[in-house]
């Protein structure tokens, strides 16, 4: 029994030992970040935005890899099920890590159990858009108008259970006022209509909106953070518009699969961090709309509880269900 337990001790200080030197020698080969969505939307700008800058510190390329499919949960599921080795790290966000896990049931990974949370990149809110046609100027102007109609006020959205949706049914609930989700194929159809006057109003991304706002094609009653935007100063957010503790952004961060050594994180937050602290990243980030989110590990693993805590309640309340 002696002998056993004497060897039994000895395999385990050699895995701590390897698992050690390997940390110290972290990162020794290219990393793959990958982005759980085709090329070319928000989600792999972001990916890129950090990952040259991280790829320097580091010394070896962070090479950026889009796996789409399934609202994001394929690309998401196989960095679960990837080595936790610090050579696969994914770029999560609200949809893969908040809302679905609760409106796809099973998506094939727990977000709370398979990961190591890294840490955050930022937050990119959307505003809420009225067709320049509807006659009002404000929230409480929408609010009024949306309550004299003999139906649901019509919405559009890129697509069911997006956060873009979800803003409106948040709306919806927060004002005490039904509306009706119109869904879209993307943002560019939904976007085209809203302009037209086919729906009359949306929640949209800053960037892919701010030249129709500046041209007056488009009207912005709000922001749905809970500050105001540095694109639009003057644009208010909902909560000073009169509801309160509306805050919807877009949030994105690092993750890697559970179980990578401390180490390895660690240095990835630093790294990360330091990339979010340089001049140059703040610039693309706030070209999209966003702001930089610098913080340590523990603070990204409380923010996803607080995220995944208010959307999956909404996703529940509404009975949406994905497949």
């Amino acid at each position: 029994m002696r002998i056993s337990q004497s060897i039994v001790a000895a395999l385990v200080l050699t895995v701590a030992f390897i698992g050690a030197a390997r940390a110290d020698d972290y990162p020794s080969r290219p990393i793959t970040l990958v982005v759980p969505f085709p090329p070319g939307g928000s989600t792999t700008v972001m990916a890129r935005n950090v990952a040259d800058k991280m790829s320097a510190a580091l010394g070896q390329p962070i090479v950026v890899e889009n796996r789409g499919g399934a609202g994001g949960t394929i690309g998401t599921r196989y960095v679960a099920k990837s080595a936790p080795d610090g050579y696969t790290i994914l770029l999560s966000y609200t949809g893969t890590f908040s809302i679905a896990p609760t409106a796809y049931g099973n998506p094939g990974y727990d977000p709370r159990k398979d990961f190591a949370p890294i840490g955050m990149i930022g937050a990119a809110p959307n505003l809420l858009l009225v067709t320049t046609s509807l006659p009002v100027k404000s929230l409480a102007e929408l609010i009024k108008y949306a309550k004299s109609l003999p139906s649901p006020m019509q919405y559009g959205s890129p697509g069911v259970g997006t956060v873009n949706h979800l803003a409106g049914e948040m709306l919806a609930n927060s004002i005490g006022v039904p509306m009706l989700h119109i869904p879209y194929k993307g943002n560019g159809p939904a976007l085209g209509d809203l302009i037209g006057g086919h729906i009359p109003m949306m929640f949209m991304p800053i960037p892919a909106s701010l030249g129709n706002v500046k041209a007056g094609t488009l009207r912005a009653l709000a922001i749905s953070s809970a500050t105001r935007s540095s694109l639009v100063p003057d644009v208010p957010t909902l909560v000073e518009s009169g509801v309160p503790g509306f805050d919807v952004a877009l949030r994105y961060g690092l993750a890697a699969p559970a179980g990578t050594p401390r180490p390895i994180i660690d240095r990835l937050n630093k790294e990360l961090n330091a990339a979010l602290a340089s001049e140059e990243v703040q610039k693309r980030l706030a070209n999209e709309g966003a702001e930089a989110l610098p913080g340590t590990v523990a603070d990204y693993v409380a923010d996803l509880d607080k995220e995944e805590t208010k959307w999956s309640a909404l996703v529940r309340k509404i009975g949406l269900k994905l497949e």
